[in-house]
């Protein structure tokens, strides 16, 4: 069912993105090298269709890739820093147990003092349930504008299969008014449950999951629960849309996904990031919006739906304004940061990464 846009339908309308921003490291380690090392068959890292994965270097980590991309997202929106009221702050990966990375990054961008800026935890799902957040601050007219930025440097254990996705990257957004707004919201939809499907419990260095149970009843269910909430609630349909992103453990998931809701590869394939540069977490179905809007025109449509274990997901519907063109140039797309690499073996991966312990006799 085709429709008109919903602005002023919806109390999300009143909200858009107006700068967008993504920051990937250089340093790629191919899932071949990876395989090569732990004596993995190839069917194995094959069938995940990730190729390589982003690498962390030895002086980033995800506070200081989340400058990094919302250096970009605050130089497409064009705003004063100070006039940002809120920074929300998405990771399993902060640097700090107890102390908040939202704080760093406000105060390295000219953020503070006035302002909110929380940490939020909601595994990969963290920054999203932060873009919602923003939509309520600022269609309430509390907030002019909030920062939201999904950053990860993912953590797997040497020789798990986790080690073929886990990877490094960034991804922010300025939410303010539909005014102006490179992108407007036009509703959003989430649906969450306890399960069980990826945990990291305090202290351990590194997650456990469940398998093939992280796909169902966790990945699938969620997400398909959220979109379809989202086009009971709209009336929309896939055929609405220009483009459909959904969280990226793998290259192989939201291909399926979508195929399950009804979607074409043409309209997922322009924002799959993961096979070039792995599973960033609270970055990763993000990373997959910035490359959309790098690319969309005035009038697209977008869905949007990312994921977190534990398990919940989130479906926006996104319609792209006039204003998308005179923002875009003002960054670097995130074309850019995918075709800088710097190709390393398996044992500088685990250098940089910290994965060798070193103990003094």
């Amino acid at each position: 069912m085709s429709m008109d846009s919903l602005a002023g339908k919806t109390p999300e309308s009143s909200a858009g993105i107006h700068g967008w921003g993504a920051y990937v490291p250089v340093y790629r380690i191919p899932t071949r090298e990876i395989a090569r090392v732990w004596g993995w068959p190839d069917h194995q890292w094959k069938a995940l269709d990730v190729y390589e994965k982003a690498v962390g270097g030895v002086d980033e980590d995800s506070t200081t890739m989340g400058v990094e991309a919302a250096r970009n997202a605050i130089a497409r929106a064009r705003v004063d820093p100070s006039s940002i009221g809120a920074v929300f702050f998405g990771s399993e990966s902060k640097p700090y147990a107890v102390k908040p990375s939202a704080t760093i990054i406000a105060e390295a961008l000219g953020i503070t003092p006035v302002t909110m800026a929380s940490d939020l935890e909601f595994a990969c799902r963290a920054a999203s349930e932060g873009m919602r957040a923003s939509i309520g601050l600022v269609a309430s007219g509390i907030i002019s504008y909030t920062l939201v930025v999904g950053s990860d440097t993912a953590q797997a254990s040497p020789g798990d299969v986790l080690e073929f996705s886990a990877s490094s990257g960034a991804a922010a957004f300025v939410i303010g008014s539909s005014k102006g707004a490179a992108a407007v919201f036009e509703a959003s939809f989430t649906y969450v449950t306890d399960t069980p499907d990826f945990w990291r419990r305090s202290l351990k260095p590194y997650p456990s999951h469940g398998e093939g149970f992280t796909g169902d009843p966790a990945y699938f269910h969620h997400i398909e629960s959220a979109v379809k909430g989202l086009f009971e609630k709209t009336g929309l349909s896939p055929g609405d849309f220009d483009y459909a992103i959904f969280h990226q453990p793998n290259g192989k998931f939201p291909v399926k996904v979508a195929k399950k809701l009804g979607f074409t590869l043409e309209q997922v394939k322009p924002g799959l990031v993961t096979p070039f540069i792995g599973n960033t977490y609270n970055a990763s179905a993000l990373l997959g919006l910035v490359k959309v809007l790098d690319v969309a025109k005035p009038g697209d449509r977008i869905l949007v739906a990312p994921f977190g274990s534990g398990a919940g997901s989130d479906a926006y519907s996104l319609l792209v304004t006039d204003a998308i063109e005179d923002a875009r140039p003002l960054a670097q797309p995130l074309e850019y940061y995918l075709k800088r690499r710097i190709e390393v073996d398996y044992g500088v991966y685990a250098k940089i990464r910290g994965k060798l312990v070193v103990r003094k006799l």
